[in-house]
């Protein structure tokens, strides 16, 4: 049996071999039809197109994205031609909700925001937009979902429309997959349409694909101050960004949003274990047996007169502050893919342990409950 693997996937290296497979390994960009050709499965992320273009004439009958999204694979042709595939659903959903933790706390610093005064719109509840409503809420939010597909299954009771949202939303963040068409197309769902309705002032953040936004009209609305900010991880026609729209977005950052070692270890594991269960390799709930941490893993707080905002602004910017990222990104736009190849060890609130002093039960409920360890 024969792999082709993306060599930036975290963790794969000496899964398969001892097993007999052969597995080769390339950059995403690289995979081509003549390296797929004598492949009986490939194991990939966003940056390689799984369509006829390279399938075809291959003895490919596996495909594995380590990614939550799956609009780089060519579904119908798949379907037609008897390959399977599967992606990792949920796989960085903690990971991109502790992106816009951080986000949401640069921003209230940086534009005097209290959290508990502000409305947050969420548009697509699934696995990631359900943890970024948690968190929101547990920082005092008041939370507005917008799920078309959800509200269909389950009723409108929990859900508003995406005008409602424009409407009434100080903060609108997207986290719905690709589509470029049918009744649930997001193609430029951020479009002149939207910006109309939207109240004056309002903040949009991005971290779900780069056309969901359409950048022409992004750019726009921040040049005539129709918006207060933006915080963009995903960009249209990325790598190659437009740059001109790059000094108008208050947190600019690389497609990393999802990038936390514990999520690239998830999209590893379920990659792995689905590759496994396909050809019967016998490899059953593999997981990394080890990770990476930072040097500093534990923060003391003295929760002596200070706020949740100022103890949960504490507690999400010692595990992660999106604005290293930030600066890195605008230091050297020209690497984008480089820094997602290459990026720093990021660990998530579970992998740390707050240290309370003069806390409340609120207090140590509130970091529990966004997955901080906790001792009082």
């Amino acid at each position: 049996m024969k792999m082709v693997a993306d060599n930036n996937i975290p963790f794969l290296k000496g899964v398969f071999e001892p097993l007999g497979v052969v597995v080769e390994y390339y950059p995403g960009s690289a995979i081509t039809p003549a390296v797929v050709k004598d492949a009986d499965a490939l194991i990939v992320r966003t940056r390689t197109r799984c369509n006829s273009d390279l399938l075809q004439g291959s003895r490919v009958k596996f495909i594995a994205t380590a990614t939550i999204g799956f609009d780089h694979i060519d579904t119908d042709y798949c379907q037609k031609n008897g390959i399977v595939w599967k992606n990792a659903p949920g796989c960085n959903a903690a990971s991109v909700m502790q992106y816009v933790a951080s986000a949401l706390i640069r921003l209230s610093l940086k534009h005097n925001l209290d959290l508990t005064k502000t409305t947050l719109g969420i548009v697509g509840v699934g696995n990631v937009g359900s943890k970024v409503a948690k968190m929101a809420t547990l920082l005092g939010m008041e939370v507005m979902l917008n799920d078309p597909p959800r509200e269909r299954a389950e009723g409108s009771k929990a859900f508003v429309s995406l005008d409602e949202i424009a409407e009434k939303a100080d903060i609108i963040t997207f986290h719905v997959p690709l589509n470029r068409d049918g009744a649930d197309q997001t193609f430029h769902l951020f479009d002149e349409n939207l910006v109309s309705k939207m109240k004056k002032g309002s903040i949009v953040i991005n971290t779900s694909r780069g056309e969901v936004v359409s950048g022409k009209v992004l750019k726009k609305a921040l040049q005539e101050k129709k918006l207060k900010a933006t915080v963009l991880d995903v960009w249209e026609n990325e790598p190659v960004i437009d740059v001109g729209l790059l000094p108008l977005v208050d947190i600019a950052t690389p497609h990393i949003a999802g990038y936390s070692l514990d999520g690239k270890a998830n999209g590893t594991a379920m990659s792995v274990n689905a590759v496994s269960a396909f050809f019967n390799l016998g490899l059953e709930n593999w997981y990394p047996s080890e990770m990476e941490s930072p040097a500093n893993t534990t923060l003391e707080i003295d929760c002596s007169g200070i706020t949740l905002q100022q103890l949960v602004t504490k507690a999400i910017l010692f595990t992660y502050d999106v604005m290293s990222d930030d600066t890195r990104f605008r230091s050297d736009v020209a690497s984008f893919e480089s820094q997602r190849n290459n990026y720093p060890v990021r660990r998530e609130f579970g992998a740390f342990t707050v240290k309370l002093m003069h806390a409340d039960s609120g207090h140590r409920e509130v970091l529990e409950k966004l997955g901080f360890k906790v001792v009082v």
